[in-house]
């Protein structure tokens, strides 16, 4: 089953939307493996100069196939954790613009894959959210990269220790977000945003953009770290308490 929409809506414009409606859009396998494929054939394509990623139907992405995670040994989760860091590297590393339009919530996966992109255009109803800690998770998919790139260390820090969330406003505030748009106005004026980005000059930008991203990203690290936690009894707990809809009892007694 294709869970992936690919479209050119306006002329130099590629348009990612992830299709998973009865998952609400969470990134599983497939989803990654088509993501993954699209940007890399963006980025190769000349007719492609901007690139915008949303979510079919409203919502752009409510995280990872935590389902899929549960289980896993060490060596399965780093397995699975490097095939993931594929589509950020490819994201990080793309020398062409990227827009993402948040509508309604970009939860954890989800909020990392917006943060990937040169800009971010959030519904005045979304919510960028970060529950790793809560599920015994550390945050992935490049978020200690971007996030405090984002929004500054302090603010980054607090967020993801208190396994928080941020609104359009305070995530356009906090510089996580570079517009909000009324919730039926997300898709048009990232378009828009995506159309003004690829007027500019290509090879400039590109220059541009790999220096401003250098030495970001420490994707090893971050692989080695997440599999240590999805191995664990924590995230067990923590899996078990979300599904079960329940607080978290990491120490009980």
């Amino acid at each position: 089953m294709e869970t992936l929409l690919i479209d050119m809506p306006l002329p130099g414009v590629r348009r990612l939307r992830i299709d998973r409606p009865a998952a609400r859009n969470a990134i599983d396998a497939t989803t990654r493996a088509a993501l993954r494929g699209a940007v890399a054939a963006a980025a190769g394509d000349p007719a492609v100069r901007a690139l915008v990623i949303a979510g079919n139907g409203g919502l752009f992405c409510a995280g990872g196939d935590l389902a899929s995670l549960s289980g896993l040994d060490y060596d399965a989760a780093l397995a699975r954790m490097r095939d993931g860091h594929g589509l950020v590297e490819r994201l990080w590393h793309f020398p062409k613009p990227v827009v993402a339009a948040v509508e309604r919530y970009a939860i954890g996966a989800g909020a990392g894959l917006a943060l990937l992109a040169d800009r971010i255009v959030m519904g005045s109803d979304a919510v960028l959210g970060l529950p790793f800690l809560k599920l015994g998770l550390v945050p992935d998919w490049g978020l200690m990269a971007t996030l405090p790139r984002r929004a500054g260390w302090p603010l980054a820090c607090r967020l993801l220790q208190d396994a928080g969330s941020l609104s359009a406003e305070a995530a356009l505030a906090a510089g996580a977000a570079d517009a909000v748009a009324a919730p039926d106005a997300v898709m048009h004026d990232a378009l828009a945003a995506a159309e003004r980005l690829a007027a500019l000059p290509s090879a400039a930008f590109a220059l541009l953009k790999a220096r401003m991203r250098a030495g970001g990203l420490d994707l090893p690290a971050e692989a080695q770290a997440q599999a240590l936690c999805l191995a664990g009894p924590e995230f067990a707990e923590g899996y078990a308490a979300l599904r079960e809809r329940r607080p978290p009892r990491f120490h009980p007694g």
